[in-house]
């Protein structure tokens, strides 16, 4: 397998530090551009220089280290099971905490080197202060492993508390990693697809009688919470009809293009997969911890044709789909961590296909909108594209039992497309429709800002 130039560079660094002497390395490299295979080259290229006996690799779910699983067996051509005749295995955080079976005295028998994926989900410097996986990552290996890698493609953590192993540079204490290699480098190197954050917005909204020219505004001054526009079927059909839109663009270039959705709850989510189904004629699959064998959800979703995947946080982080293209974030956790990650889902290029956009609806708040103003900041000034924002069509006299009727409009933002191609349908049992029955209604013109990079 030829590595790309960043994972050659940072593995062969990574080499040539551990042969000096150096015990820790920390790769930055974000999400979607391959830190898997450079991690598995690096364990490749130390058992081949005799420094290593095995690879042991902490990761934070079990969709993650079921990749990597596979992944390193693939580079090592030796099984990664942790069994007899294995190189090594491969194990969630979880497991590092809380089994009672693990027996870390091999550490100090064998020449070990440790790899933690996603290494900010273990946060403290010392055990006392460290949350339960950081505790363990510095009782039980810090000290014993011969060699540790870490890797993060988000390198914070929301509480503020330092990364488990990382080194801080004072005043400002800023993170110091061993390698970075960032999103600006890797849409370069069409290793990352460019990211398109499409933030929907009203212009009126009323909340009590009083009007509102803005969602932000409005969440501000009144007593409006996130959350309900989140559960307004209003809102979330306009805001699916884009993103469905959206997917059907990608699939004519791409025919397998998928999408994901990220609800707030399990309940929300499955009423999104219903609304998908039936507002809107897509195929879509649900995936949440309380589904039956998710993992396996996950994995024919990945070769499959459907369109749409919908889940809670469970496809959030290092879940390898190449064919997702296009996602709705749809979840209450508004963080810059989270932000990130769920963007990365759907970055990853796919090899001999011109699939180089990808693109992230939401709604138009605060933070959210922080965020977004931050990735264009990430982004050379040569290559980002502002657009203003776009007023969008609504029918703002009430009809029947849907008050916020989708109308064509040939100047859509997207390229002459337009929402009469899908069915905005009303189901007279959801209490959620009727506009009268809520605090507040999206009585307003919908617009939408677009944070292009290109």
């Amino acid at each position: 397998m030829q590595l790309r130039n960043w994972q050659l560079e940072c593995s062969n660094q990574a080499v040539d530090s551990f042969s000096l002497g150096q015990k820790h390395f920390l790769a930055l490299a974000t999400p979607g551009s391959g830190k898997t295979i450079m991690a598995a080259h690096i364990a490749k290229q130390l058992f081949e220089n005799n420094m290593i006996d095995y690879v042991i690799c902490f990761a934070p779910s079990v969709a993650v280290t079921n990749s990597m699983r596979t992944s390193f067996a693939h580079v090592l051509r030796k099984p990664m099971h942790g069994y007899l005749g294995a190189a090594g295995g491969v194990f969630t955080y979880q497991y590092l905490a809380s089994s009672k079976k693990a027996d870390w005295s091999f550490l100090k028998k064998s020449r070990v080197l440790v790899v933690f994926d996603e290494i900010h989900h273990c946060g403290g410097d010392d055990t006392n202060m460290a949350n339960a996986w950081g505790r363990e990552v510095l009782l039980n290996i810090k000290q014993h492993a011969n060699y540790m890698l870490s890797m993060t493609g988000t390198p914070w953590r929301t509480d503020m508390a330092p990364i488990t192993l990382a080194s801080y540079l004072e005043p400002d204490m800023i993170i110091q990693c061993d390698y970075t290699y960032g999103i600006t480098s890797a849409i370069r190197d069409k290793v990352c697809r460019t990211p398109e954050v499409i933030l929907i917005d009203n212009d009126k909204l009323q909340v009590n009688a009083e009007s509102f020219g803005s969602l932000q505004i409005a969440l501000e001054q009144s007593s409006l919470r996130y959350s309900e526009i989140l559960t307004d079927d209003n809102a979330v059909r306009y805001l699916l009809s884009k993103a469905v839109q959206q997917l059907k663009q990608a699939r004519i270039e791409q025919p397998n293009a998928g999408g994901l959705v990220v609800a707030r709850s399990v309940e929300h989510a499955k009423h999104i997969m219903r609304m998908l189904r039936k507002d809107f004629n897509q195929s879509a699959v649900l995936v949440t911890y309380m589904e039956p064998a998710p993992q396996d959800v996950i994995e024919q979703f990945r070769t499959s044709n459907t369109q749409w995947i919908v889940s809670v946080s469970m496809v959030s982080e290092g879940t390898d789909i190449p064919r997702l293209r296009v996602c709705a974030h749809l979840s209450m956790v508004r963080t810059e961590l989270f932000f990130r990650q769920v963007l990365g889902r759907i970055l990853r290029m796919m090899p001999n296909i011109r699939n180089n956009k990808a693109w992230l609806f939401s709604f138009a708040e605060r933070s959210l909108l922080e965020y977004a103003q931050q990735l264009q900041q990430d982004i050379p000034e040569s290559i980002i594209k502002y657009d203003s924002y776009k007023d969008i069509f609504l029918d703002t006299k009430p009809t029947g039992k849907n008050p916020l009727k989708l109308l064509p409009q040939p100047n859509d933002i997207f390229s002459g497309t337009q929402l009469g191609d899908w069915a905005i349908k009303d189901n007279p049992n959801d209490s959620d429709t009727s506009i009268t029955q809520l605090l507040f209604s999206l009585q307003g013109r919908y617009r939408q800002q677009v944070f292009s990079i290109f």
